[in-house]
């Protein structure tokens, strides 16, 4: 038997930890970890055709899965264009290994072609990023920085020169047993008994949930019901917490609705439950606050805490609830969802009239009818800005469907490149790119990875020939807008040029079909509807105290639109309000 190299004993110990692909684009100092990949059926390499799409798809795989996955870049420019994807899969806690291959050691620190120091580049968006010199540390250290990754849930990032990759592997290296699961953190019981003490002496508690209830959604309702809380949410906890919800009050933020904002702040008592949101001008300051959060470095930063729980929001809330005294007042959460339920009648109006004839076509109609169309374990992945609206005011959650967006980085084309890891994981399971046309422009390269692969992507490309999100920023600033249209083809047309199935959608009674078309063909799609530039969800009252972004201080209404089927479940909640 020939002796491994160190490129393929790195290629081994990650198909030891559970890597399945490496996402990348080939170059000099890579090609003997690519070579090595060619010889090793664990695991597959993936052609992208920027490097920035292997690290956001290798994020979204490993959202999908929970399990670590990884990407690969060249050294110089190759690994530099990993960064935007690696800093968003850092901040959604997405268990990631990036190889950084670098140039020649001998040449390093002598200004040699394409040098870069990744070891400084990538310090800020990883928990771990150190430099293979020798082959003897390859094991220890690629070992410890899948433990990193998976362990801290983020980014770790290895840069190996590519002469130390085609050297001999050290002969007996050790097998290290890996770790490839996450332990569960329960808070220890005085913390416990904190706060069972403040929630039975508190009159009105409201829960605010974010991503760090996945798992919980049981152990949420269970609480909730026994003290009877309203239950909001932020936009990374909507897929985790709003289905089979009787006490959904819904989302608080500039893309929120309903009554969470009133509930947060007209308690006596507001729980944080896994969330680390970041617009504190939507959080109250004259109410107690708790928070409960697996990463003790998050509590606290966005509120004056009165006590704060290390802590898995499920492994809390088992600890919690058997010692909670049941409450049997009722009257703040019946009041909280009556305003609810009021809130979203108000906004709902807007558009349902005569929206399946206006054109250009309504982008809500065009959300509403996605939602009711797409499969019911559906992947959608969402581009930042007016996508995250629709996305947040329309799709349904069900407990079975995911929803992915770079909604913590907040970065444009970040769902045609996250729809390529989700599908790779499953090429069975219905993915959906909810694309703007300035974020699908931007990566456009990479539908031809659809093609090359002949993943089923569906694109759907909300198409407003403008940055729509920007223009609302501008508005609020008080300014006009500028710079933000764009002069777009026929997306639909460059699909069916590339291989893919591509259609245009111009009128809203081709809507519904165009979709049920596209998700029947077995291959790539993509439907580039035409919507309404003017179709910003624009604040009822514009004051002062606004700042661009996302950030929202004085108003505490928020985007006045449709709200898709939400309605109904405010409806259905109503009845479980007594009445006199």
């Amino acid at each position: 038997m020939a002796k491994q190299n160190v490129a393929e004993q790195f290629v081994d110990i990650l198909a030891r930890a559970g890597v399945k692909r490496l996402y990348g684009v080939v170059g000099d100092s890579l090609n003997p970890v690519v070579d090595a990949i060619r010889r090793t059926p664990a695991i597959d390499w993936v052609h992208v055709r920027h490097e920035e799409t292997a690290a956001f798809a290798a994020g979204a795989e490993a959202q999908v899965t929970g399990s670590l996955a990884a990407c690969a870049g060249s050294c110089g420019p190759g690994n530099l264009h990993l960064i935007n994807g690696l800093y968003d899969a850092h901040r959604s806690m997405a268990p990631v290994l990036a190889l950084a291959s670098h140039i020649p050691s001998s040449e390093i620190g002598l200004g040699y072609f394409q040098e870069t120091h990744p070891e400084l580049l990538f310090q800020e968006c990883s928990h771990y990023n150190e430099m293979i010199s020798h082959p003897e540390q390859m094991p220890r250290l690629l070992q410890t920085a899948i433990q990193h990754a998976i362990g801290r849930g983020g980014v770790s990032v290895v840069t190996m020169p590519g002469d130390v990759a085609s050297r001999p592997a050290p002969a007996k290296s050790a097998e290290h047993a890996l770790v490839t699961e996450r332990p569960s953190v329960r808070p220890g019981d005085n913390e416990i008994d904190k706060l069972c003490r403040m929630v039975d002496e508190a009159r009105r508690v409201t829960l605010f949930c974010g991503s760090g209830t996945a798992g919980a959604h049981a152990e949420v309702m269970e609480f909730a019901g026994k003290v009877k809380s309203p239950v909001g949410h932020a936009l990374r906890g909507k897929e985790w917490i709003q289905y089979d919800n009787p006490y959904d009050v819904g989302m608080s933020g500039l893309l929120g609705y309903g009554a969470a904002y009133e509930a947060t702040h007209e308690c006596d008592l507001l729980i944080l439950l896994g969330t680390d949101f970041p617009y504190n001008a939507f959080l109250p300051d004259d109410v107690k606050i708790v928070q409960v959060d697996v990463r003790p470095e998050h509590l606290g930063r966005r509120s004056k805490l009165d006590l704060a729980i290390w802590g898995d929001v499920r492994e809390t809330l088992r600890c919690l609830t058997p010692r909670v005294k049941p409450k049997s007042d009722r009257a703040f959460l019946d009041r909280m969802l009556k305003k609810h339920a009021n809130a979203l009648e108000g906004v709902v109006k807007a558009y349902t009239r005569k929206v399946d004839k206006h054109v250009p076509i309504h982008p809500e109609y065009v959300a509403a009818v996605l939602d009711e169309v797409a499969d019911e374990d559906a992947v959608f992945t969402v581009d930042t800005g007016m996508n995250n609206v629709w996305a947040a005011r329309y799709l349904t959650p069900n407990g079975k469907r995911r929803v992915i967006g770079s909604f913590s980085h907040g970065s444009m084309a970040n769902a045609l490149p996250q729809a390529i890891g989700a599908q790779f994981t499953d090429r069975g399971r219905q993915v959906v790119a909810m694309s703007g046309d300035g974020g699908f422009s931007m990566l456009m390269g990479d539908f031809l990875t659809l093609v090359q692969y002949d993943l089923p992507v569906k694109v759907v490309l909300f198409n407003n020939s403008s940055l729509g999100m920007v223009e609302l920023e501008m508005l609020v600033a008080g300014l006009p807008s500028y710079g933000t249209t764009n002069k777009n083809p026929d997306f639909a047309a460059i699909a069916r040029a590339a291989g893919a199935y591509g259609v245009r959608v111009e009128k809203p009674g081709q809507v519904q079909s165009a979709l049920k078309d596209a998700f029947k063909h077995q291959g790539p799609a993509l439907v580039d509807i035409v919507t309404d530039p003017n179709a910003l969800s624009i604040p009822p009252k514009i004051s002062a105290d606004m700042v661009t972004g996302f950030a929202l201080s004085a108003s505490k209404i928020v985007l006045d639109g449709g709200v898709g089927r939400m309605l109904q479940m405010a409806r259905s909640n109503l009845r479980n309000v007594p009445r006199p």
